[in-house]
């Protein structure tokens, strides 16, 4: 409990330090996710075999549902994990791919992790790595300039490619976790257009701190509070926090808050006999900002975990009336 509540503490300065200490702000460039929880390899390339077996995932998020403002139609995003664990060397390793799409842009990401896992006291430090590439096409025929520019092109759309590179580490405990990553640490940049002035889009490093406490209770009800501090290049800070109800491992139900943002209500059912299978919801009500956002978004997800199922064959005694063995 000591360990625990100094966490808190050290995230609750780390909050407080971020507000006050800004002078210059960079906007989010990742999208975001309600079900961040159950999407821990798109913010922290440990998670890449964490947990036995083959996971995937795919999650579909419309933003601000009929959003049709100055800035393009509403963000819409796809994201699809895969992962998978070498148990004999402790070695995980992930497939994360994004679309996300926001306005006149469209930014694509594919990204390999690997991941180590090690034996700490009693849990399991995680260590993991990711690169790939990023993708960002501008639509010019949707861009929308306050100010018309006789050099940027009316028509077409132009794409550039760039590595990516990230890092994390994950601490976990068993009946708490924390993690710590880094994505986009190279912040690639993306120039778009033909003769000056270009459009300087460059994509800036996005920092996450992840913790979560596990709360097994009577009739097989556990409760997961948890919270995601994200940073963009240290200098602008938002949060996100949610607590998450589940019976028997088969139905779950929580609700976040996502701050100056928006309120949500999660669903969770598992399908199948094992609970291998699950579909999760996400409705957002957006309480903040509404004079440039549709009041609601929505999410929906899909996982499916693989577990590999070890037997043991007993010897059994074969009774023949010429042998015995």
């Amino acid at each position: 409990m000591d360990k625990l509540r100094s966490l808190k503490i050290c995230v609750l300065i780390v909050f407080l330090i971020g507000i006050f200490i800004s002078k210059k702000s960079f906007g989010q460039q990742d999208p975001q996710f309600t079900q961040y929880m159950y999407n821990g390899l798109f913010y922290n390339p440990a998670f890449a075999g964490k947990d036995a077996g083959y996971r995937f995932a795919a999650l579909h998020r419309t933003q601000w549902l009929n959003y049709s403002g100055s800035g393009g139609p509403a963000p819409i995003t796809q994201l699809i994990t895969a992962s998978g664990v070498l148990e004999e060397y402790n070695i995980g390793y992930g497939l994360t791919f994004i679309n996300d799409n926001i306005g006149p842009t469209n930014n694509q990401e594919v990204n390999i992790s690997l991941a180590y896992h090690r034996t700490l006291r009693r849990g399991v430090l995680s260590i993991g790595a990711s690169g790939g590439v990023f993708s960002s096409t501008l639509k010019y025929d949707e861009l929308r300039t306050v100010v018309p520019d006789p050099n940027l092109p009316t028509e077409g759309r132009d794409t550039q490619i760039n590595f990516n590179f990230g890092l994390g580490a994950i601490y976990d405990r068993g009946n708490y976790y924390v993690g710590l990553s880094s994505r986009h640490l190279n912040e690639p940049g993306f120039d778009f257009g033909v003769d000056e002035p270009g459009f300087d889009n460059q994509l800036k490093n996005h920092s996450y701190l992840l913790a979560g406490y596990r709360i097994k209770t009577f009739a097989m009800w556990e409760f997961e509070p948890s919270f995601l501090l994200k940073t963009v290049s240290f200098n602008n800070f938002s949060y996100d926090v949610s607590v998450i109800a589940t019976h028997n491992q088969k139905i779950s139900g929580g609700l976040a808050y996502r701050g100056e943002e928006s309120v949500s209500l999660l669903l969770g059912y598992s399908i199948l006999r094992d609970n291998s299978l699950r579909i999760g919801y996400a409705f957002d009500l957006v309480v903040g900002g509404l004079e440039a956002k549709s009041p609601t978004s929505h999410e929906f997800m899909l996982t499916y975990n693989l577990v590999p199922i070890s037997r043991e064959f007993e010897r059994v005694i074969q009774r023949t009336p010429r042998f015995r063995f």
